[in-house]
């Protein structure tokens, strides 16, 4: 009867100690990816910012300058790539809405961001855009790839329309979360006017037959968790400047935008809350349940063969209940 015992507990043992791996290895990668239906609204603000005055062309100081982004799943859209790409496929339409003091609208860049659902890397598809501009993008954008490694990656910056690596500057810990640090600049680039100005009769056309130029700089900054790669908290320091042209004067120029952005701290705190539940749900698949399994299977197995020493141990009670042969006589 312990023998039997014994085999079964071995089997089950063998069978915990191979779904260890495989949770981690197989269903992990298969498993863990991004919803394509997830919405989310982010508030970021620049405190005593400098901003252009379209109407005198000069710049001034605000109180504050309110930047609203959204991302929002186009799951229609993404169910169409996923069958050319035959791959899980998410589609975030976005939408950067600069907000003045006033409440009127500063500037708006939307962009479309197709991504693989699992390793967040870039998928080129038609409707892939950055303010109306078809692009083809390189590198990740706004979130990471779940168990994010200590290393420099290669992030898009939309406002630019090019990729450069966002380099890791260590391990900290915010508010109760540790987190990767990574810091990404952006020199002085030539950028497009955004697309919609907040002044009638001034449009991007109107201001490139004038000669004049907008350029770009910014340190951007995120703290990730790196278990999800969702960014817990970010930072910008953003500066933009219209140079030159009949506009200003030749040699000429002006802020157009310039201010430390920072996320409000209602959404900092909504942020840490959503970052520390799905960290959960992660660790689930690739730390609790593998070394769970693994645990079970060994004391599984140190079981088994406890059972079987004692069912080969002389002198067991079930040996000495076995009735004793008779002799046999001639």
């Amino acid at each position: 009867m312990r023998r039997k015992a014994s085999l079964i507990l071995l089997a089950l043992a063998v069978f915990c100690t191979a779904l260890s791996p495989l949770m981690r290895w197989y269903a992990f990668p298969r498993l863990a990816k991004i919803p394509p239906s997830q919405y989310q609204t982010m508030v970021l603000e620049a405190k005593n910012a400098t901003l252009i005055d379209y109407g005198t062309m000069k710049e001034k100081t605000v109180p504050k300058l309110s930047i609203v982004q959204t991302l929002k799943g186009n799951v229609e859209e993404s169910e169409k790539i996923e069958k050319s790409a035959g791959r899980d496929v998410v589609v975030w339409d976005g939408l950067t809405y600069v907000v003045g003091p006033d409440g009127k609208m500063v500037s708006q860049i939307p962009e479309r961001y197709i991504f693989d659902a699992h390793s967040s890397e870039p998928v080129h598809a038609t409707g892939e855009s950055v303010d109306g501009d078809a692009v083809k993008r390189e590198g990740i954008e706004f979130k990471w790839p779940f168990l994010t490694e200590k290393r420099d990656y290669e992030y898009f910056d939309a406002r630019a329309r090019v990729t450069r690596p966002i380099h890791y500057k260590g391990t900290q810990d915010f508010r109760g979360v540790k987190v990767y640090y990574f810091e990404q600049t952006i020199p002085w680039t030539k950028v497009p006017f955004p697309k919609k100005l907040p002044v009638k009769g001034i449009t991007p056309e109107s201001v490139a037959k004038t000669g004049t130029e907008m350029w770009y700089t910014t340190v951007r900054k995120f703290w990730v968790d790196p278990t999800t790669g969702a960014p817990v908290y970010g930072e910008e320091i953003h500066k933009e400047e219209m140079r030159g042209g009949s506009l200003l004067g030749e040699g000429k120029k002006v802020t157009a935008f310039s201010g430390h952005v920072k996320m409000r701290e209602d959404y900092i705190e909504d942020t840490v809350a959503l970052v520390k539940s799905q960290r959960v749900l992660v660790l689930l698949l690739t730390a609790y349940l593998p070394w769970g399994f693994l645990t079970l299977g060994v004391l599984l197995l140190a079981l088994a063969l406890w059972l079987e020493a004692r069912s080969r141990r002389p002198g067991d009670p079930e040996d000495s209940a076995l009735p004793e042969p008779e002799p046999v006589t001639a």
